[in-house]
């Protein structure tokens, strides 16, 4: 995680240097940091905890509460208060995802399960703020300034997990890293960003609910997951409910 966010704030850093962005206000830190603490560093932080004890699928479908929960923070942040149908539907989809958490777990939350419901309070914050300040500035700048905040932090996080894992370099592994910290940390965060500034981050939160049928997908095809039979269905649930809130007045 810290060799990727700092590899991340790194490409991040070029690009406001080479694009001489100034610094932002200092109005906009505070928001900022939120972004930092939220996005780069708790959410992947308290996932990674989580799978340690939960499988890919298992989690992934528990993270479709962060659509909700996205909705909540920007409604209390930004005073905004989306229709009824959009809340009926989204808190269906939170449902679903919560019935298939007791289900797996034979009726208990598990150690996993609270690592995850804590990145979702936290992620949910980094993005309500994000998406706030993306509306004030370009979303790549959001989430570059972000990464650049964190970038000591995780330059020490990661020279001390170089010094005690192992490191061996192939092909596969080089271009993992480099996806998921240029792709998905930076350019993909850009774009969520823009996203939420241009629909709004109600809306925008709901299309969220589509991660965990495509993650589902994804940790059977390529890590040989079992799929549990509640998964999909579970999964197919929370995407009837985008279509319903993005439909909904937000």
């Amino acid at each position: 995680m810290a060799v990727r966010s700092t590899l991340a704030a790194l490409i991040a850093g070029a690009f406001l240097l080479v694009g001489r962005v100034p610094l932002p206000e200092r109005r906009h830190w505070a928001g900022l940091a939120v972004v930092a603490g939220g996005v780069v560093i708790g959410f992947p932080l308290l996932t990674t905890l989580a799978l340690q004890t939960s499988t890919t699928s298992h989690a992934a479908v528990v993270v479709g509460l962060l659509p909700l929960t996205t909705a909540v923070f920007a409604a209390l942040r930004t005073g905004r208060r989306p229709s009824r149908t959009f809340w009926w539907a989204a808190v269906s989809g939170a449902v679903v995802v919560l019935g298939f958490t007791v289900q797996q777990s034979g009726g208990a939350v598990s150690q996993g399960d609270l690592y995850l419901f804590g990145a979702l309070l936290v992620c949910a914050a980094g993005y309500t703020e994000g998406g706030r300040l993306a509306r004030l500035m370009p979303g790549w700048q959001v989430i570059g300034w972000a990464l650049v905040l964190c970038l000591p932090l995780m330059a020490v996080g990661s020279a001390v997990a170089l010094s005690v894992e192992p490191v061996r370099l192939n092909a596969h592994g080089v271009l993992g890293l480099v996806w998921v910290a240029a792709g998905s940390t930076f350019f993909g965060l850009y774009v969520w960003y823009r996203g939420m500034a241009s629909i709004g981050i109600p809306k925008a939160s709901q299309l969220q609910l589509a991660q965990p049928l495509l993650t589902l997908f994804w940790s059977v095809f390529l890590l040989g997951e079992t799929l549990p039979l509640a998964a999909p269905v579970a999964a197919v649930a929370v995407l009837v409910c985008i279509a319903v809130t993005q439909r909904a007045k937000s």
